[in-house]
């Protein structure tokens, strides 16, 4: 029997490597607790139409959303559609001029000089002032949409008037620059503001300059939301930009996409961010067409959830359309914004202007140190497939730890630090189930187990096991969290990538152990490394038979889902049973285990001890171990989520391994119960014999 020898150096360097990374880690934390306070956003239009709808004064409304919770309004640009509607301006397009003065309907003896000069074209738009303020903002931003020699001031004084060539139906729609008054109203009441602007077509100095100007005066400016799909100034003003962002102690607000990814696409955004010193915050919305659907209690409880797991700091909050059985549309939307605050208050959270991370980078010597404890970590597993001399395992340690440190300690690295981490999720869960698959080995060795095994000393010996490779699997983590620890992946700028990759390649490399240790088709332990290659043999010439066909079509489903519930692709739909499931661990526990670890993964690692104190075949036993892996994979690919602080990560691992063991040992006996009862019924005599 082939003796596989944990080098002791190489673990030496993990261990070196694990307090490197636990230092970072640290360091982590600290940066993420100072970021506790979250902004709660409307949008000041929409707080205005719910006051037309009940017929109330808008400044009584928003002083009661501001007693309710709300810290900010956004404002969006005017267009020429709203200031219509709000009776600030009137705008006309010249063929419904023409067409009342043939119809004999346009009394107006200045419009009438108008058409008689010839200055009224069918085609043109025509825009008249009743508020001059805002007539003079419309006409500057006309000019800057529309260019030179389109706009053109036909009269001045108490109605001014002006003439532009464009569409109607289009030019309507179009944003033309912030409102002042709005800015101001909202001001005056002690929100902060959050003006939302459109970038410029050929985007000028000027362009930029001029959104800035509007933002003058006011006291409580707080962070920018850019609309569509540019952000101010790009692609060659981003400087200027920045500047005054600057200037103005702007938070940067990134949209986070539905999918949960980075950010809804904006070009320009992550520029910006650096150039804004990385002052930004993320900003979750709940979708316009998901928000109808969830209960008031839903959506709050998604708010609270949202910004603890996500590192929101902004939730910028929709109002509901429909009242809440017994309760007014104000009622109901007042409830749902105090039902928020109350809830992120509970949760350790303050609100007001959202804080955002310090720029934080760790030390490259530490991050230098932990990638060595990785590269460690790799040789020792390929040691533990194939043994190979010490003296090349630390020559293959040096050399690959040197291509990988060398552009992190020249000041850049992040695609080593990326494939640092990538490793550390695939190897530690895939050594800490090698490390317990060779304890089982040993003790099967020496004639430890046997079918009679008692279950009380199963489920103890299991339980520890657990716990001892579920805190090695924690070991992983830990070095993945802290070697892509920066305010970059913090704010998901950057991203650990290989999610899918992090499913998989653990049960592969935990398969290569099994089978150079084991025989997979009987119950004899393997005489040597050798064995993997002729069991895989063995298993491509085995016979296809239609009980073959079936457990691979179910082996296949089972990854189909498990491959399909990963990442943040649209996959496989969670049943509605796991939604509730989720929803309630989310109420009763600090952070909601993965259904896979405490559902799957640990119960199967219990039953499959189980399986070894009591030998059952090598398959079944295979299998259960495999599933095993899962949870271990899981536990480790939790901390890929780099805007969940570090803490949360930690203590959903440990709430995965304290509820997995308590449905494994349930699990356990069941199994036990169900085969004493099998035993007794089979020496039970036949009632007629």
């Amino acid at each position: 029997m082939t003796t596989f020898t944990y080098n002791k150096l190489l673990i030496g360097l993990i261990i070196i490597g694990l307090l490197a990374a636990v230092t970072v880690d640290w360091q982590r934390h600290t940066v993420e607790q100072a970021n506790s306070t979250v902004e709660l956003v409307m949008e000041y239009e929409d707080l205005v139409e719910l006051a037309q709808i009940e017929g109330v004064q808008p400044d009584s409304l928003l002083t009661q959303f501001k007693t309710a919770g709300i810290t900010s309004l956004a404002v969006y640009e005017a267009t020429l559609e709203k200031l219509n509607k709000s009776g600030k301006i009137t705008a006309l397009p010249g063929a419904e001029i023409l067409h009342q003065n043939r119809t004999g309907t346009l009394t107006d003896p200045f419009w009438r000089s108008l058409i008689a000069e010839g200055k009224i074209k069918a085609e043109d738009v025509y825009v008249v002032g009743q508020d001059k303020k805002v007539f003079m903002e419309v006409l500057s931003d006309l000019n800057r949409r529309l260019g030179p020699g389109r706009v053109t001031l036909l009269a001045e004084g108490e109605r001014p008037v002006l003439a532009a060539k464009a569409n109607f139906e289009k030019v309507v729609k179009w944003n033309l620059g912030l409102p002042s008054d709005e800015l101001a109203a909202v001001d005056k009441l002690g929100f902060y503001v959050v003006p939302r602007p459109t970038n410029y077509t050929k985007v000028t100095p000027d362009d930029v300059n001029s959104v800035f100007s509007r933002l003058s005066g006011i006291n409580n400016l707080s962070s920018m939301i850019f609309v569509g799909d540019e952000v101010l100034g790009y692609p060659d003003l981003l400087p200027l930009t920045a500047s005054n962002f600057k200037e103005r102690k702007l938070t940067l607000a990134m949209i986070e996409h539905p999918l949960q990814l980075q950010f809804f696409k904006q070009e320009g955004l992550i520029e910006l961010a650096v150039a804004n010193n990385y002052q930004s915050a993320r900003v979750y919305t709940i979708p316009k067409d998901e928000q109808p659907k969830l209960k008031l209690a839903e959506a709050i409880q998604r708010w609270a959830v949202t910004d603890q797991e996500r590192n929101i700091r902004i939730n910028l909050m929709r109002k509901y359309e429909k009242p809440e059985p017994g309760k007014t549309l104000v009622e109901t939307n007042l409830a749902y914004v105090s039902g928020v605050k109350e809830d992120l208050i509970a949760a350790g959270f303050t609100t007001g202007r959202a804080t955002t991370f310090k720029p934080y980078f760790p030390a490259p010597w530490l991050l230098a140190v932990i990638v060595l404890g990785a590269t460690a970590a790799g040789v020792l597993y390929l040691s533990l497939v194939y043994p190979f001399s010490a003296r090349w395992q630390y020559a293959l340690v040096a050399l690959l730890a040197a291509v990988l440190i060398f552009p992190i300690l020249k000041g850049g690295g992040t695609l080593s630090r990326q494939m640092a981490g990538l490793a550390s999720a695939i190897l530690f869960p895939a050594l800490a189930m090698t490390w317990q698959l060779d304890r089982w080995r040993a003790q099967e060795a020496v004639g430890q187990f046997g079918h009679s095994a008692n279950i009380g000393r199963i489920i103890t010996a299991g339980l520890g096991a657990l716990v001892v490779t579920t805190l090695l699997s924690l070991v992983g983590g830990l070095y993945l969290g802290a070697v892509l620890s920066d305010v970059r992946f913090f704010l998901e700028m950057e991203i650990f990538r290989g999610v899918k990759l992090t499913f998989v390649a653990p049960l592969i490399l935990v398969t290569i152990v099994y089978l150079t240790r084991y025989n997979l088709f009987d119950n004899a332990l393997s005489r040597d490394a050798r064995g993997l290659w002729r069991q895989v043999v063995t298993i491509l010439n085995y016979p296809v038979t239609i009980r073959a066909l079936l457990f691979v079509g179910a082996a296949a489903f089972a990854a189909w889902v498990f491959i399909g519930r990963s990442g943040h692709t649209a996959g496989v739909p969670v049943p509605a049973a796991e939604l509730k499931l989720r929803a309630l661990l989310e109420q009763v526990m600090y952070a909601r285990p993965r259904g896979k670890e405490f559902l799957i993964g640990h119960p199967a690692f219990l039953l499959a001890a189980m399986a070894v104190y009591r030998q059952w075949p090598r398959l079944v036993q295979y299998i259960l171990i495999i599933t095993a892996t899962i949870a271990q994979g899981s536990i480790v690919e939790t901390f890929a989520h780099l805007r969940t602080p570090i803490f949360m990560s930690v203590i959903r691992g440990l709430d995965g391994l304290v509820l997995g063991a308590v449905v494994g040992a349930a699990a356990v006996i069941g199994v036990y119960v169900i085969q004493v009862v099998i035993a007794r019924l089979g020496r039970s005599p036949a009632a007629h014999e």
